[in-house]
């Protein structure tokens, strides 16, 4: 950053409650403020357990539950579940659980303009964000509107217990690239900075803690203390390469999007490095390493996460086709976005080669 400061900074109206058992005692008491009296439940099919005890507690103010949501918001999903909504009268809406059940309910947001509450399940910081994102036709698109942010955010560490120590890795280590991002946005600005910085190190030194003793509240709390801030950083800056590439790789694609997000980013900072001096080098602080890239794929791989896209199920055909698609959409990045470069990343995430191989 340089000496003279020069940037601007806008602090959205989110409300968080950050404890543990929040989800059922203080999930009422949030849509109460907000003067809900019917309210839509949305989730997945895997955390319908979870949304249906958030249903008990909110009693009658609930009136369904919709546990359809699926990976990347697929358009036909986001038309049935704001059918089931307006159907339902509903004045609001509550998404239990993780990236994909908040993305649903930031679907309904956008189309309904009726007020989110989040409880997050997973580490993915979308709760944090006015961005969203719907499937159509094979692409991702995204954008970014006021109606989508999560009016009220309740956090609760023991929500994210039954979260499968693989998931728990990888979805941490997508919030990871949130942060990475901001620090090159743009965009970003010293109070970005320190939240991201904070951010990676919490995650950092939480998930290693939750892979050793998954049931414990207190990893997984710093965990998800993690996640806020790094999903902090996320709704307040503008993503490049990294997350472009992986809207590709899922939306086309239909990769996982965490592990997809945790094959790529070591790939993608190592080939911004040298153009984002400084976000590198805070990265390296937050990981207490002396080369950051080569820390997050060694954190990977330690904990035992998917490190190459052929893991994931991407055909070595598929990446030529994956950098045109990506190099052909403008963004910003630190870094000149061409086919050429796109495709020496992807072919060293396809294969796991050592992120250092692509250092300038």
């Amino acid at each position: 950053m340089t000496d003279a400061l020069d940037f601007s900074y806008e602090s959205r109206p989110v409300r968080v409650v950050f404890r543990a058992g929040a989800a059922v005692s203080a999930t009422p008491g949030e849509v109460a403020r907000l003067g809900l009296r019917r309210v839509l439940v949305v989730c997945g099919a895997r955390g319908a357990q979870t949304a249906r005890a958030v249903a008990d507690a909110l009693g009658p103010v609930c009136v369904g539950v919709h546990d359809r949501a699926r990976m990347h918001v697929p358009a036909e999903v986001a038309d049935v579940a704001v059918q089931a909504a307006r159907a339902a009268g509903a004045d609001g809406c509550v998404a239990v659980g993780g990236g994909s059940s908040i993305g649903l309910g930031k679907a309904v947001a956008l189309r309904t303009g009726l007020p989110l509450v989040a409880v997050p399940s997973t580490y993915s910081g979308s709760e944090m964000t006015p961005v969203w994102g719907l499937t159509e036709h094979g692409v991702k698109r995204t954008g970014r509107d006021a109606k989508v942010l999560p009016r009220s955010v309740v956090y609760d560490p023991e929500l994210t217990l039954s979260l499968p120590v693989p998931l728990s890795v990888t979805s941490g280590i997508n919030a990871v690239a949130h942060a990475v991002e901001a620090l090159y946005a743009p965009d970003t600005s010293p109070l970005v900075a320190l939240m991201a910085e904070e951010g990676v190190r919490a995650m950092a030194g939480a998930l290693p803690a939750v892979a050793g003793e998954p049931e414990s509240t207190q990893a997984r709390g710093r965990a998800l203390y993690g996640a806020w801030l790094c999903g902090s950083c996320l709704g307040a800056t503008t993503m490049g390469l990294h997350h472009k590439l992986c809207h590709v790789l899922g939306g086309t694609f239909s990769l996982p999007h965490a592990e997809t997000h945790t094959v790529v980013l070591p790939y993608a900072l190592a080939h911004n490095a040298s153009a984002a001096p400084d976000a590198t080098a805070a990265m390296a602080r937050a990981l207490d390493a002396s080369d950051a890239p080569t820390a997050l794929w060694d954190l990977a791989g330690r904990l035992g996460a998917p490190r190459t896209l052929a893991e994931l199920g991407l055909a070595e055909a598929d990446l030529a086709t994956a950098a045109a698609q990506t190099a052909g959409q403008a963004y910003a990045n630190p870094r000149p976005v061409t086919v050429d470069g796109v495709l020496a990343l992807l072919r060293a995430a396809y294969e796991g080669a050592p992120p250092a191989t692509l250092a300038h």
